[in-house]
Order: C-alpha cells, then structure tokens, then sequence
C-alpha cells in the first residue's frame, strides 16, 4: 500500500526487549521509518533472548518476530563522535523511544530536557517498569514481575491453584499499544502545535490497567478478593456460569455469557432449576459441573453445531494444530513469510492493520548490527 498513515516519519528507537520495541514494530507497519540504535557488535540485548534457546541468522527467534520492517544504527553512545552523530539524528527525528533506567539518558545528556532543546517537535516516549520515581523506580521491569506483583497471577487457574501467570508476555504487549497510543496521540496534537511532547508509560499501570474491570469490582466490592471456582475450566473469577471452558467427547468447548435456562434446555437440562440469575453466580461451580456432566457426552462438532443454532455463543477450544487447520484461519491470511539476511525464511505475523480494505503488508526482515550505517548516514549525517 502506497503512502501510508506514517510515511516520512523517523523514529529512533533506543529500546530494547519487548514492550519499546513492539511499539516500534507498529509505528513501523504504520509507515514510519523505524531505526533501531544498537550498540557496536552485540546490538540490543534483545538479540540474545530466546524463547526455546531458538537463534535464527545469528539472533533470537524472538529479536526477528518484533523487528521486522526496521533498520539498525550502531552507535557507542558513550564515544564523544558517536553520540554527536545521534543528536544530529535527534535533530532531524520526529520519534524517539527508549527503555532505559531512571538517570541513564541523563548520564549522557539524551533525557527528555536535552532532547527537547536540539528538537521542540521530538515525541519522547519511555518505557519504566514501575514509573521514574517512588520506591519501587529502580526495581527490574520484567514481564512476570509485574504480573505477580499486580495480582494479575491470582486471576487464572481455579481456586485450588497458587498464582498462575499467563503464558505470553501479556504486560509488554499491553504496555506496547499504551505507547503506541501515547506516541499517536502526541503526533495528532504536533500537528496542530507544532510542539513535542513527553510521552510515558509504564509495565505496572499497563498491568494495572489491564485489569481496570477487576480492580474496580475489588475496589467496590468491600475489597474482596476474586473468588476463583473450584471447578477446572472456569473462565472468569467475576462472572457466573455459564462462562468457561468444559470437555467434550473429542476435546473442549467454550461457553460465553448466556441465558443459562436457554443453555440447559440446549444441552438437555431442564430449565426450571436455572431461571433465577440471581443463582448463575451463587450457584456458580454447582452449574458448571453440571452443564460439564451433559457436555462430555457429545462431540464439539456436534455441540457447536446445535448450540450455534440456538443462538448461544460457543465455540471450540483449538490448539495451534488445529487453529491453522481452521477455513478461517487459511483465508485471513495470518501469517506471512520473511526472507531474512541469511537467505532462510521465516513463518511469522503480519500487520494487524488493515486501511481502506488493504493489509498493511511488508516483509523487511529484522536488520544486523549496524546495517544501515551507511544509508542513515548518507540520508541524514553528510549535510
């Protein structure tokens, strides 16, 4: 797609790992001329975190996954020479994001108040773990950190488990669409302004926030903990039956929010015992043992097929195998092949956006250290 949303943007991104990074990846996808700065040789310390020890053209899986469609700049930001080429890049940059420690960018005069004197219009946005101040500023800002610290943990699994943690990096995903909100949402007011802005966020309020449902019913609630069910597959501490995961002859089925009289007629209940709502969450794990007891006695298909046609939302639970078996699944077109430097090719995501009916397609393979020295150079250093 010609002229993207963000086309004649440069952003300079000197975050590493997760969140900073994939906010990197959308500005990137969005059109924007994404450079990483990475230190000579070893480059961001993201390279070298693998998930399954798996290394692809010399850096981890995961690096190539969030840094498609950029390029790198290698920099010595503590030589005297380097770090004067980068403020020229400042001057020059509409976007700058960073993930460092409180008091690193000041170290080397590139904090927000430095910054803002070579470039009024730069969008400075950082990435902390737990904010630049209070007691916990200095703590390590990791992903299952800050979801044990949240009460995130205590939100999955059913009541006769410990905490469980989510098996994604659920708050460096969350805290990457906070900054790339935020950073949108400075350029939106740029141009009417002319002015830059300090952009913020942080892994524990995007925890936080994640949860802005849950913490209000607590927070309301006489400051009640969340009643997990006793019951194995329940989907939600909060809301009642029928909602929750329930195993059938061949595999699982997942009921949404429901008229639990309609459902049990559905599955071959009577309805009478479930006409009061006022029972779907008293009587909670009473009901889902009991629509379990009817589900497993069916196959999904045939479930699905018979409760769809009652108008109750259901649906199968996939594993990966068969999720990419799905019709839906081949015709959504959800993953995408990228050649990367070493001639291999790599199955990963694409764009999440679509504008004007169009995918927002590129295939730009995750750069080396430094690889485009050069070109920035030329572009950007020479005048």
């Amino acid at each position: 797609m010609d002229n993207k949303p963000l086309a004649g943007l440069l952003v300079l991104e000197f975050s590493q790992f997760m969140a900073g990074p994939t906010a990197g990846l959308r500005l990137a996808d969005l059109g924007a001329r994404v450079v990483k700065i990475e230190r000579p040789g070893a480059g961001e310390g993201g390279r070298q975190i693998a998930i399954k020890n798996i290394f692809v053209d010399e850096s981890s899986l995961v690096f190539h996954t969030i840094n498609r469609n950029k390029e790198s700049y290698a920099a010595n930001l503590k030589d005297e020479h380097d770090l004067k080429a980068i403020k020229k890049l400042i001057r020059q940059a509409d976007v700058m994001t960073h993930n460092f420690r409180p008091g690193v960018m000041e170290k080397i005069g590139l904090d927000y108040e430095s910054v803002r004197q070579l470039n009024p219009k730069m969008i400075y946005a950082t990435v902390t773990g737990y904010g630049n101040e209070g007691p916990w500023a200095k703590k390590p800002g990791q992903d299952l950190l800050v979801q044990s610290l949240s009460g995130l943990s205590w939100l999955s699994g059913c009541a006769q488990d410990g905490p469980v943690p989510f098996g994604l990096a659920v708050v460096d995903m969350y805290c990457a669409t906070h900054l790339t909100q935020g950073i949108l949402a400075a350029l939106l007011r740029r141009a009417r302004t002319q002015l830059g802005a300090l952009v913020e966020v942080s892994l524990l309020e995007s925890a936080l926030d994640m949860q802005f449902e849950l913490l209000t019913t607590h927070a309301n609630d006489g400051h009640k903990l969340p009643a997990r069910s006793t019951v194995r597959g329940a989907g939600h501490a909060y809301l009642s039956a029928p909602y929750g995961l329930y195993k059938t002859l061949d595999g699982h089925i997942a009921l949404a929010m429901g008229n639990v009289s309609h459902i049990a007629a559905a599955i071959g209940l009577p309805e009478a015992p479930y006409q009061d709502a006022s029972t779907w969450f008293s009587r909670r794990d009473e009901i889902l043992e009991e629509f379990a007891g009817m589900l497993c006695q069916k196959t999904t298909a045939e479930w699905v097929s018979k409760l769809e046609s009652a108008g109750i939302w259901c649906g199968p639970v996939n594993d990966y195998h068969r999720f990419f078996q799905e019709k839906g699944f081949a015709e959504a077109g959800m993953l995408q092949q990228v050649k990367l430097q070493d001639g291999s090719a790599l199955t990963t995501t694409p764009s999440v956006y679509q504008i004007d009916g169009k995918r927002l397609f590129a295939d730009k393979p995750a750069p080396k250290v430094g690889q485009h020295n050069q070109s920035i150079v030329h572009d950007y250093l020479e005048n």
